[in-house]
């Protein structure tokens, strides 16, 4: 018999059937366009100033790979949440049978994990085809990847939990993503920004998430310790998941 959990996961696999392929080929054309834009052009003007102390595609490179896991699972963990909620009902579908309230939230976001092994997996053979890859560590770049998904798809499940409108995720864009995106060392070090500002980048889960892969992409050590970030990410997905189940039980509940 399957496991309810595995049962979700497997219906969101259904669903992807019919999308895979053009998130497959985005996974490999967007890292590629960025590149030449950022890295190869802005890049150059950046190498100049030697401040870095590498090329500054080397730099950005993981620090993108890490942003596009968090905005994948952000995307994941929005639209397709509410609307199982609102548009389509699957989530009270899936009341009517065996299938628990703590199967639905790990199913799916097992699937968000998947998601994002996949982009990211794409995203590394783009790196490592443009040289950005100077570590024999840097495999471990995807398990990384998937952390930061985990430390991601909790909070936003129970975002998307609570509200009523989808209007409100432009909240959650412009106030959390956007400036984890510009302010949490994807671009720059965060040692140059104010110190308000540099506590706001320690707090958020990307800035973590871009030490890491960062360091193994580079073979450079990281700012607090490899475990303590791990540690800290691996927080915010038990919490996030734990909240997410409150928040799909209080939902569900109405």
């Amino acid at each position: 018999m399957t496991h309810p959990t595995w049962a979700v996961f497997e219906y969101q696999l259904v669903s992807y059937r019919r999308v895979w392929r053009g998130t497959v080929f985005s996974s490999f054309v967007l890292p590629v366009l960025f590149f030449l834009a950022m890295g190869l052009t802005v890049g150059a003007y950046v190498d100049r100033s030697g401040r870095l102390g590498v090329h500054y595609l080397d730099y950005i490179a993981p620090g993108v790979l890490a942003s596009t896991a968090l905005q994948m699972a952000v995307g994941e963990s929005t639209y397709p949440v509410l609307g199982n909620f609102i548009w389509t009902r699957m989530y009270h579908a899936m009341r009517a049978t065996p299938v628990r309230i703590r199967d639905m939230v790990a199913g799916h976001i097992g699937y968000v994990l998947l998601r994002v092994l996949v982009g990211s997996s794409g995203f590394l053979l783009v790196m490592t085809v443009f040289g950005t890859v100077r570590s024999v560590r840097g495999l471990a770049v995807l398990p990384v990847a998937v952390l930061i998904g985990l430390a991601t798809a909790g909070p936003v499940f129970a975002y998307s939990a609570t509200i009523r409108s989808d209007g409100l995720f432009a909240v959650l864009f412009r106030f959390a993503v956007v400036p984890m995106t510009l302010f949490a060392g994807v671009f720059f070090p965060v040692s140059g920004m104010p110190v308000q500002a540099r506590a706001l980048a320690y707090v958020s889960p990307l800035w973590h998430g871009v030490e890491l892969c960062r360091a193994a992409t580079l073979g450079t050590p990281t700012a607090w310790g490899a475990w303590a970030h791990v540690a800290y990410l691996a927080v915010w997905g038990v919490a996030g998941y734990l909240l997410a189940t409150y928040r799909f039980v209080k939902r569900l509940a109405d």
